[in-house]
């Protein structure tokens, strides 16, 4: 029986040469001579280490003779990589989230979110002026209301006085040019730590629209640019969309959020605002984690009932529903990184197990990849900065 060869050998032939010992392979991509001679050393070496005599030549088997395409030839450089570049990251499609406080020039570290701070109201002030000069246009408010001030109804969110309002005109008197976008839902201002009205343990529907829709026109009263329903109650977009319309606020936007899940990760920004529930979980208003067709159809819902932008919450575990989303709808898509998402990479980066920055540019593209158009995200900030060096 014949022997076969081994399998190192059957990769080479020596039915046609490529170089003879000694001579260099004429390069075509602009290498100098002195590169041409090592990899003739290079292929010669091979060449031996395969067993096969260089003085006869040798070739790589049949699928080189046949490779017509070869993508590496568009990594090859910098210039080439970027010409062509299929998905673009840049500050002005981030949106920065920020926590509001009582008080003046404090700034309060969130211990689980490194790098983010609470801040009274001056200090949004220029914090939002610092990220407008580095191209990021929009920012989300979100207060931290003191548990005295709270009750089942929220009725502090409807104030023109309350904090969030305040602050509303602040950026819009200091920074007319700022895109403001206010969340709308009760648990930050409810006793209850729910986005909706509780009564009997259940949390009620129909109950809790005119509550939102209380909220946003204070909301609205006050400045803000686009109006946030992130509660998940059924018909929210229409009723409010009907109640700013109503108010003469035909042009305040709403950024619906649409798939809202009820995820794990949320438990940061819960210890930023100090609004988790005090009883029970979100999981009869909030998505299952396991349905993606189900966020179509809440899609269609918001569109038909006059959202202006869709959001998907969290991000980088539902890059599946953003794209889905991107697909079946012509507005916008927004996402949300959330605090958990941002947190395990700081976390990370802090132990030394990975490149945190990388890591986070890589996180943020993948959401733009998937269809995002904009990202509100916790690192808008050192993500614009490292965009714009």
């Amino acid at each position: 029986m014949k022997k076969s060869k081994p399998a190192a050998k059957r990769l080479v032939k020596s039915s046609a040469s490529i170089a003879p010992a000694g001579k260099p392979p004429a390069l075509s991509n602009g290498h100098s001579k002195a590169d041409a001679m090592e990899a003739a050393a290079d292929l010669k070496a091979m060449a031996q280490a395969l067993g096969v005599n260089p003085s006869q030549g040798m070739q790589l088997a049949s699928p080189i003779a046949t490779m017509l395409r070869r993508p590496r030839r568009n990594r090859r450089t910098a210039t080439l990589r970027g010409l062509v570049r299929e998905t673009e990251l840049s500050p002005a499609h981030f949106i920065l989230p920020l926590f509001i406080q009582e008080g003046k020039n404090l700034r309060t570290p969130i211990r689980s979110m490194p790098g983010v701070e609470r801040l009274s109201r001056d200090q949004i002030v220029k914090e939002a002026r610092r990220a407008l000069s580095l191209g990021i246009g929009s920012v989300a408010l979100f207060p931290v209301i003191a548990d005295n001030l709270k009750d089942a109804i929220a009725s502090i969110s409807t104030s023109d006085d309350g904090l969030l309002q305040k602050t509303i005109r602040d950026l819009k008197n200091a920074i007319p040019e700022i895109t403001v976008i206010t969340d709308v839902a009760m648990d930050p201002y409810s006793s209850d730590g729910h986005d909706g009205l509780v009564y009997g343990g259940r949390i009620l529907n129909d109950e809790s629209l005119p509550i939102l829709a209380a909220m946003a026109l204070a909301q609205a009263r006050a400045g803000a640019d686009m109006v946030a329903p992130s509660d998940m109650m059924d018909g929210r977009v229409s009723y409010l969309r009907r109640a700013l319309d109503n108010e003469g606020f035909t042009e305040v936007g709403i950024l619906a959020y649409t798939a809202k899940y009820a995820s794990s990760f949320y438990g940061p920004f819960r210890e930023a605002l100090n609004s988790a529930p005090k009883h029970g979980d979100k999981k009869t208003y909030q998505m299952d984690p396991a349905n993606r067709r189900e966020a179509l159809v809440e899609a269609d819902l918001d569109v038909k009932e006059g959202a202006d932008m869709l959001m998907v919450k969290p991000a980088l575990a539902y890059l599946d529903v953003i794209a889905a989303l991107k697909a079946a709808v012509n507005v916008p898509i927004a996402a949300y990184h959330v605090s958990g998402e941002y947190a395990m990479i700081k976390a990370a980066g802090q132990l030394g197990w990975l490149d945190a920055g990388a890591a986070m540019h890589e996180s943020l593209l993948s959401i733009r990849r998937a269809g995002a158009d904009a990202i509100l995200t916790y690192a808008a900030m050192e993500m614009a900065e490292k965009l714009n060096a």
